[in-house]
């Protein structure tokens, strides 16, 4: 049986109904892309989406750079208004801030009459919550759960006894996230410190010895080998240079800001993508917290142990696992733009489809992103797009020409409706998107992150 994921209903592009919007599970290992103005309804389209792989047992990764997808930490069991008052939004003027009783109720009652019409009753609302395990995760912060994003370099990983091509790529992630810090050139193929660095580094994993910032400081200044590729150490980066190398270093070592980055479990997204007592997970990275400069460096090394993972992985056409990125904007610019999530990404879309796990990118400006990467999605969701670049970038990527039937219907349509062209087929349809389970309020701060915690916490251990 054809495992299918039931996003809404199906509308002619000529009017009228034509019943359930079922999308192919499989049609998603060619990956999908999802784009739409502000307002387009695009966010809540992802969140149903991820809703119904999680129904389906396959597990989702999520990078999330506005905060909005922690919202299905927001998946409540069933259609009781106390569940959801927390997180009711007060009414413009209320003077402390919480939502009244009338307006949860409101709220409440709105949330049970959309899920009933599209089919979803407080039963499933039940099984959704009981089988599925959603967390976040807050590199640089203890808002969520908190992340070593160093532990490629700083925590041995068995890939180092079986598959060292994966190790050593996580590995260069971490080095050039520590020279970015330290104000260094990063890039592997330009960067002599970023090969001293990792030479090191990798000698002492391979050793199984520790490879810590502090223990690798003193083998920057007299390393345990003599060449680096061809060339004798001394010529190829003199004692001087190492010596300026080493003390930035210590200088990063010594700092406040590096702590931050330190904390917590180790990056594993092999481990975040298995089953938690038998539920199935959704591993939100959320860097809404994050400083611009610091989103790119956190994601690039999330997304280099994402394509590690992935490529260790048996092959497969079916659909295993899913990673979601929402919103991509900045993140996979045109040539000659290369932020340090940009190769992962496009790696990622040229080659997990082989692996069975595909990658749905979203963003409200097509016009920004790399058209050369998206051209190998065969799911396009299409909301409405005002700007005739932004159109004229999604023509491209679809390898259709302007003036076709899809240009002409991105300019009209409204709110919550997509115009799709799956992997499985060339034909246009209108999806309008369901009900979403999770209550979408919009961007969480770390502080409501704080909140959901306690609350799993107390859940965990059943109390009220």
């Amino acid at each position: 049986m054809t495992l299918s994921f039931r996003l809404g209903a199906r509308r002619s592009v000529r009017g009228g109904a034509r019943g359930h919007f079922d999308l192919p599970a499989d049609d998603l290992v060619t990956h999908g892309v999802v784009v739409g103005m502000t307002g387009s309804g695009k966010t809540g389209l992802v969140t149903v989406l991820v809703e119904e792989a999680l129904r389906k047992k396959i597990p989702v990764l999520l990078l999330d750079v506005k905060g909005d997808l922690a919202n299905l930490k927001l998946a409540f069991p069933s259609f009781d208004a106390s569940a959801i008052a927390p997180w009711v939004e007060a009414a413009r003027g209320d003077e402390d801030g919480v939502a009244d009783s009338h307006v949860v109720a409101e709220v409440a009652q709105r949330r049970a009459k959309e899920l009933t019409a599209w089919g979803i009753s407080e039963d499933d609302l039940r099984d959704y919550c009981a089988s599925t395990h959603v967390r976040v995760i807050t590199p640089g912060s203890d808002a969520g759960e908190p992340l070593h994003l160093l532990s490629a370099l700083e925590r041995r990983s068995s890939r180092w006894d079986h598959d060292i091509d994966n190790a050593r790529a996580t590995l260069e992630a971490a080095v050039s996230m520590v020279l970015r810090l330290m104000g260094r050139e990063s890039d592997p193929a330009q960067s002599k410190a970023h090969a001293l660095l990792t030479t090191i580094a990798e000698r002492r994993l391979r050793e199984k010895v520790p490879a810590d910032l502090a223990s690798i400081l003193p083998d920057v200044f007299e390393p345990p080998f003599s060449e680096i590729g061809a060339l004798p150490v001394d010529t190829y980066v003199s004692a001087k240079v190492r010596a300026e190398i080493a003390s930035d270093l210590n200088t990063l070592i010594a700092s406040s800001s590096l702590a931050r980055w330190r904390q917590g479990q180790d990056l594993d997204v092999g481990k975040w993508m298995q089953r938690v007592d038998g539920r199935t997970p959704a591993t939100i990275v959320s860097v809404a917290h994050l400083q611009d400069s610091e989103r790119a460096l956190a994601l690039g090394v999330v997304l280099e142990e994402a394509l590690a993972w992935t490529r260790a992985l048996p092959g497969t056409s079916k659909l295993r696992g899913l990673i979601v990125f929402d919103e991509v904007y900045g993140f996979l610019p045109p040539h000659p733009y290369n932020p340090p999530t940009k190769r992962p990404l496009v790696a990622l879309m040229k080659q997990a489809r082989a692996f069975g796990v595909g990658c749905i990118l979203a963003t409200q400006n097509p016009m920004d992103l790399d058209y050369r990467a998206l051209s190998n999605a065969g799911t396009w969701m299409i909301g409405k797009l005002q700007t005739e670049p932004d159109r004229r970038r999604v023509i491209e990527g679809l390898g259709e020409k302007r003036g076709s039937n899809i240009d002409k219907l991105v300019q009209k349509i409204g709110p919550r409706f997509f115009v799709t062209r799956s992997a499985g087929s060339n034909e246009l349809s209108l999806l309008q998107p369901r009900w979403a389970m999770s209550l979408l309020r919009g961007p969480m701060t770390p502080r409501e992150l704080r909140r959901t915690r306690k609350a799993h916490v107390r859940l965990e251990h059943g109390s009220p």
